[in-house]
């Protein structure tokens, strides 16, 4: 009798250890806290994009650059794209930008808006920017994008899935 109270005493202390050795759900990464630096989402002020190393290059320039025709508002105050004729594209307006090729918007930064058929307005950077810094300001104008940026897929071949 002794024992068979000993076994039912020992089986209640096992039983809610037993419950901690459930596995807990491992959490989730969060893409901020590997991220290189972040950017507020211009359309919505609670979404903060995650920035890689490249990107945040990207940013650094816009924000020396391109800011005064290519955003509402600047970190020294509002821009001046409201003055320009015609109006040039937000950065990250995707309805607009994502359409470009990257090969057009790198042809469009070093050469500027007039060598291909643009605004005038749109002046050359290819003395003053690398073709890597340029490319950098591509990479962070398509994390930026609104809607997101969808790299263009492989062309279809007779052998693809449809």
């Amino acid at each position: 009798m002794k024992f068979r109270r000993w076994i039912s005493l020992l089986l209640m202390t096992i039983a809610p250890i037993s419950g901690c050795r459930k596995h807990a759900e491992a959490p989730k990464p969060d893409s901020l806290l590997s991220a290189y630096d972040t950017e507020t989402d211009w359309t919505d002020a609670q979404k903060i994009i995650p920035l890689s190393y490249q990107q945040s290059q990207g940013k650094r320039i816009f924000y020396q650059q391109c800011v005064w025709c290519h955003a509402d508002a600047t970190p020294a105050g509002p821009s001046n794209r409201s003055n320009l004729t015609p109006v040039p594209p937000l950065l990250n307006d995707g309805a607009t930008l994502n359409a470009e090729s990257d090969e057009f918007m790198l042809n469009i930064i070093t050469l500027g808006g007039s060598a291909l058929g643009k605004s005038a307005m749109m002046p050359p950077y290819g003395k003053m920017l690398s073709t890597e810094e340029i490319r950098s300001l591509i990479v962070f104008a398509r994390a930026v994008a609104q809607p997101p940026y969808q790299p263009p897929g492989r062309p279809a071949s007779q052998y693809s899935a449809k």
